[in-house]
């Protein structure tokens, strides 16, 4: 994570998201432009959170890690997100993985500032309330995902969020698609054999977007 001192910047996605609209009181003198870069974590499961952050430009993937050691895939954020809300109400450590899959950028009040000046803040409380609704039918709704698209659907839009290269470790997206590395493979295979991606030495790439994008009818996307 690194700190962007840039206010014009921070101003531009400040005013392009309204943030502070959320907050009864100016909260702009405690935010912070942060700048994580491919492949780095927003938050990890069990860590304690130093930031509330929101999510302002990139993506991510958001994972949980299960009780077996195993991944599962919960969904991808891009655009506007609020990221360390439920942390910072209930003071636990975080629940999910938040992994960038390109540079990203978030705006982040610390959580002492946090804590002083906006737990009590009515307005602030009551816009927590609202994305944690969000989040809550999001959770169901990506369940669903989980337990009755096939794995075709569910693997044409993790190949169209992560990028035009599918270059990661398949053992890594079986688990995080909650599927078998065989049943990853046939799957792959066949995709190929359809002509919408084709295998390269780095990866899997993209060939027929438009039917990649019917197939994925942006499943896990946030």
């Amino acid at each position: 994570m690194l700190k962007i001192h840039n206010k014009k910047a921070m101003e531009e996605y400040v005013l392009k998201y309204k943030i502070n609209d959320i907050f009864t009181e100016d909260m702009r003198p405690f935010m912070e432009l942060l700048l994580f870069k491919k492949g780095e974590y927003i938050c990890r499961d069990n860590e304690k959170l130093n930031y509330l952050f929101f999510f302002v430009d990139g993506k991510a993937k958001v994972y949980s890690t299960l009780s077996n050691g195993k991944s599962l895939l919960l969904c991808f954020y891009q655009g506007f997100k609020v990221l360390g809300d439920l942390e910072m109400i209930n003071s636990e450590p975080v629940s999910t993985n938040v992994q960038v899959i390109e540079d990203t950028y978030c705006i982040g009040i610390s959580t002492e500032k946090v804590k002083t000046c906006l737990l009590d803040d009515a307005k602030f409380l009551r816009y927590i309330c609202n994305s944690l609704g969000e989040k809550l039918n999001r959770c169901s709704k990506n369940s669903s995902i989980n337990l009755l698209y096939p794995l075709e659907n569910r693997l044409a839009s993790y190949i169209l969020a992560t990028g035009e290269n599918l270059d990661e470790s398949l053992t890594e997206i079986s688990e995080l698609l909650g599927t078998s590395y065989r049943h990853l493979l046939r799957t792959l295979n066949n995709m190929c054999q359809k002509g919408l991606i084709k295998k390269s030495n780095s990866g899997f790439q993209i060939i027929d977007k438009n039917v990649l994008i019917k197939l994925a009818s942006d499943l896990y996307i946030n």
